[in-house]
């Protein structure tokens, strides 16, 4: 387990893969647009990753906390965020 700033690196990802399903819409991960919005290393079978030992930082939570964010928000702060992203991404797919 990682620990950054005494918390735990717990994100309670639910691997519903609708957040690979839309790299379109951010700049940040556009070049990893298979065409459609879904990310090119997404397989839509498995609902996983193929590169996930190897994926990109921007893939990675708390890469992008230490890196962007963590002078701006707690690391609980942060996850709640992505948390309600994750759960409007849901809530849309309904």
């Amino acid at each position: 387990m990682t620990i950054l700033n005494s918390e735990p690196l717990n994100f309670p990802c639910t691997q519903c893969g609708l957040c690979c399903q839309k790299v379109g819409f951010a700049l940040e991960t556009q070049a990893l647009d298979r065409g459609d919005g879904t990310c090119k290393h997404y397989d839509n079978l498995t609902r996983l990753c193929t590169i996930y030992e190897n994926r990109p930082d921007i893939c990675k939570i708390d890469v992008q906390y230490a890196i962007n964010y963590a002078n701006q928000y707690t690391w609980r702060e942060f996850v709640d965020l992505n948390w309600s992203v994750c759960v409007q991404l849901q809530n849309e797919k309904k």
